[in-house]
Parts: structure tokens; C-alpha cells; sequence
């Protein structure tokens, strides 16, 4: 009887250590495709395949050139902005200047996300890949077991998280990113180059997701197909949290991340995702906007 409040700490600060290590790279996932959202009203049905892009980038120059961990993240964050750039520059932004309906972009979103699912299986098959471990070894702190490599992603998960805070928040582009997805024809009015800017947000946006890629083929195996699965997480997300709405991306991350951990320690097999999902059901019918979305109209 008296290991049972032990083994109960135990299991507890597990399931905190495994939800926080998440969250951090949940995070980048979700502030991606929030970005691309507030900025230009198209839900990115491709931030999957962005993620999936990342990942290869640094299996290749990493796992396959040993080149350094750092270096890698950055080809991969610099090599899925450009596909951004590309995707906004001759297929949103014409989509968006001929037609006003938003089926247009969502058809042409789900359109690219099957161009780039086709694309990634003929470039790099279907075979799983992962990459050596950047660091090793365990640690031990209050009865939760803390792998090196899951630490360091968290780390560098955190920090770029912070970094977009402060960049959004505290500079002109991201000020001027904000004033867009407030309300773009008043941001044009005053002066704001809503193409540029736009074309800046959805880089920035997709870079985020190759980031997530690139930090996750450390400690999970990605294949070609992976990139359905990781879009779909990223649209819970931002529908527990709010879309459009950087705050909501974290809490949706933290909520979805902490579900995870909590069903995947007790649950076996895929009942967890199935609970997750009733669950936001249940919580969009009572908040539809998410936990920090406001009403619209």
C-alpha cells in the first residue's frame, strides 16, 4: 500500500514530462498554419506535407551528409519557406484575386496537398526514415524519464516558439502581419504592402511546419504519407484553441498534446485518437470559436 502514492507520482509526472515535450513542437505546427490563416482566410490543408518536406530535409543532410543537427533545421526551415513562397505566389494569390468564393481556396489547398503527398512518395517512396540521436542518454527528475533528445527538441521547440512571439508581437513585418489578419483593407489603407506581407506570413508559416518536421525526425520515423495525419492534428489544434488566434495555437497545443499523453499511457491502440475527437465534438457544439477565438459577426 505504500508504493501505491509513489507509483501514482510516478505515472503522473510522466505523463507531464511526455505533454510538455509535445506541446513545444505542437506548438510550431499550429502557430504555422494559425499564421497562414489569419493573414490570408485559407485553411492549408497542405501544413502536413510541409511538416513531412521538413522532415526529409534533415534525414537527408543530417541522418544522410552528416551535416550539423542546427545547419539541417535551417536548409529545412529555408527549403519549405521557399515551397510557401511558390505555393502563395502562383496558386493563392491568383486564386485569391479572381475569385471572392472560399471553396476556390480550400479546393485549390486540398489540390496541393495532393500534389505534394504525389510529389514526396515519388521522390522519397514509402519507406519509414529516421535520423541517428543528436544527443543520448536518460535523464531521472521526479520519477519521469527524460530521453536527451526529447529535452533538447523541447528546447529548441521553446525557443523558436518565443522567437515568433517576440517577432510578431514586437517587430514592424510582424506588426504589420497583425494589422492584416485584423483587417486587411484598412491595413492597405494605411500604407501596408498587403502582397509582400501576405507573402512573408505564408512563408513564415509553412518555414514553422518544416521546423516541426525537421525537430520530430529526431525521435519519430516519417514516411510520405505522414503529412495527412500531421494536418489533421494541426487543424484540432486550432480548432480547440481558436483559429486565427496565436494564443489559441498554444492552448490547442497544449490541450492536444496533454490528450495524447494522457490516453496513450493508459489506452492501448488507436481508442485515444477516437476519445480526442469525441471529446472536440462535444467541445465545439458548447464553443464553437475555441478556447480563445471570438464570436464572428
Amino acid at each position: 500500500m505504500g508504493l501505491a502514492p509513489t507509483y501514482l507520482g510516478s505515472v503522473m509526472s510522466q505523463i507531464i514530462v511526455n505533454g510538455l515535450m509535445l506541446s513545444a513542437t505542437y506548438a510550431l505546427i499550429a502557430l504555422g498554419i494559425t499564421l497562414i490563416f489569419a493573414i490570408m482566410n485559407v485553411m492549408n490543408f497542405a501544413h502536413g506535407q510541409m511538416y513531412v518536406l521538413g522532415g526529409f530535409m534533415v534525414y537527408y543532410t543530417y541522418g544522410v551528409w552528416h551535416w550539423p543537427f542546427a545547419l539541417s533545421l535551417l536548409v529545412a526551415a529555408l527549403v519549405v519557406a521557399a515551397v510557401g513562397l511558390i505555393l502563395e505566389r502562383f496558386f493563392f494569390r491568383s486564386v485569391l484575386r479572381r475569385s471572392r468564393r472560399e471553396e476556390s481556396t480550400m479546393l485549390l489547398a486540398v489540390g496541393t496537398a495532393l500534389l505534394l503527398d504525389s510529389l514526396a512518395l515519388a521522390l522519397f517512396g514509402e519507406k519509414q526514415r529516421g535520423v541517428p540521436d543528436v544527443v543520448s542518454g536518460v535523464y531521472h527528475l521526479a520519477g519521469a524519464y527524460i530521453p536527451a533528445r526529447r529535452l533538447l527538441i523541447f528546447a529548441i521547440a521553446a525557443v523558436l516558439t518565443t522567437a515568433f512571439i517576440v517577432f510578431i508581437n514586437y517587430t514592424r513585418p510582424g506588426r504589420a502581419l497583425r494589422a492584416i489578419a485584423q483587417d486587411r483593407e484598412t491595413a492597405a489603407l494605411q500604407g501596408v504592402d498587403v502582397t509582400r506581407y501576405s507573402a512573408l506570413g505564408f512563408g513564415l508559416g509553412a518555414a514553422l511546419s518544416g521546423l516541426a518536421g525537421g525537430l520530430l525526425i529526431s525521435t519519430d520515423a516519417i514516411n510520405s504519407g505522414a503529412g495527412n495525419l500531421i494536418s489533421i492534428k494541426a487543424f484540432i489544434m486550432i480548432m480547440i484553441g481558436g483559429a486565427g488566434v496565436v494564443s489559441g495555437a498554444i492552448a490547442g497545443a497544449l490541450v492536444l498534446a496533454f490528450s495524447e499523453a494522457i490516453g496513450y499511457y493508459f489506452i492501448p491502440g488507436s481508442l485515444p485518437y477516437l476519445l480526442i475527437l469525441t471529446g472536440l465534438i462535444v467541445f465545439l457544439l458548447f464553443r464553437p470559436q475555441g478556447i480563445m477565438g471570438r464570436r464572428w459577426g
